[in-house]
């Protein structure tokens, strides 16, 4: 199984290759999960400071050369991984990132969605990265919704995410090519948590810098509540397509009740420097089963931009022709799957 999220934020239960850094929270790994990616970090006893605007969560990353030109980001020296962990708070929050560069190659962090000073920019423009070696703290801070009166503001709440903009130029394309990035979610208080929670990132013609048949396989129980952060970067037009599951094409992709007239989706385009995210329940009205995700521009789909998001029956045994559909997927070369 591949739980491609690491946590740093709010949960209070289910939690799989997650940093905890909020509250009195615990992490729990699936054996498998382990295996793949290490012993997730938890924030140490006063690391966070309680204000009337939230929580000061203060962590440590490390960007690491993972050979054959890829580089990623992670929470411990040794545990950098494509993409990199979730980053993870509530409204009113702020995280204080010191980034450790153990390259040789000059790097920073960036985010989007949230509020940071010139220095914490993370571009060359602002003079706001990491020579290598060197290690350097990024802000980011949140906000709430502003009223207006019959208008208001939006807060920082959202699915965005973080990347380098330093690497190989101005712009960091030569960090993006190599994998540094990964998913920042900004939550209101209130908001549903999931069981499982898969981060995927269409990066030119590649998903979380792999093709198919590597790409990743995300795994779920029927009936479990499901979170997938969708990150595009790159120079090429896509959408994502989940198959057999839908959402709302909303901030959370939950309806707020019966008349909402929101629309319902399967497919939304995912294109360079976008983002969003969603939640399902695995399985619902469909079943268990092996079902799809890629990209719906055919000739990326074909190229190897497909994934399997295996739902598994309540008791975690693998449904009817489940592992016959996953091993016609590895049978995926080039342009043609059998």
């Amino acid at each position: 199984m591949t739980e491609n999220s690491t946590r740093t934020g709010p949960r209070e239960h289910g939690l799989q290759r997650r940093a905890v850094l909020a509250g009195a929270a615990t992490a729990i790994l699936t054996p498998a999960a382990v295996a793949a990616f290490g012993t997730p970090a938890t924030a140490a006893p006063g690391d966070e400071d309680d204000t009337s605007e939230g929580e000061t969560h203060r962590i440590t990353m490390y960007a690491e050369d993972l050979g054959g030109g890829q580089v990623g980001y992670g929470l411990a020296p040794g545990e950098a991984t494509i993409p990199g962990p979730v980053l993870e708070m509530y409204e009113g929050d702020t995280m204080e990132i010191t980034l450790v560069n153990t390259t040789e190659q000059r790097l920073s962090i960036h985010p989007h969605g949230v509020l940071y000073d010139t220095e914490s920019d993370g571009s060359p423009f602002n003079d706001s990265f990491n020579d290598p070696g060197q290690t350097r703290t990024y802000i980011w801070r949140t906000t709430h919704e502003k009223s207006l009166g019959r208008r208001s503001r939006p807060g920082s709440a959202g699915y965005w995410h973080y990347h380098d903009h330093a690497m190989g130029g101005a712009h960091g394309s030569g960090g993006l090519i190599a994998g540094l990035y990964g998913a920042l979610i900004v939550r209101r208080r209130g908001d549903v948590l999931p069981d499982h929670q898969f981060t995927v990132v269409f990066n030119g013609m590649l998903i979380n810098n792999k093709t198919a048949p590597d790409t990743p396989m995300f795994e779920a129980r029927l009936g479990e509540t499901v979170e997938f952060i969708c990150i595009g970067h790159g120079d090429l037009f896509h959408t994502f397509h989940l198959h057999a599951h839908r959402w709302a094409n909303t901030r959370t992709g939950y309806l707020q009740g019966s008349l909402d007239s929101s629309e319902v989706i399967d497919n939304r385009d995912l294109n360079p420097g976008s983002s969003f995210g969603f939640q399902v329940v695995a399985g619902e009205d469909v079943g268990p089963g092996a079902w799809m995700y890629h990209c719906h521009v055919q000739f990326h789909s074909d190229g190897g931009m497909a994934g399997v998001f295996l739902v598994r029956n309540e008791d975690g045994s693998m449904p009817d022709g489940a592992q016959a559909a996953i091993d016609r997927f590895h049978q995926h070369e080039g342009g043609h799957s059998s």
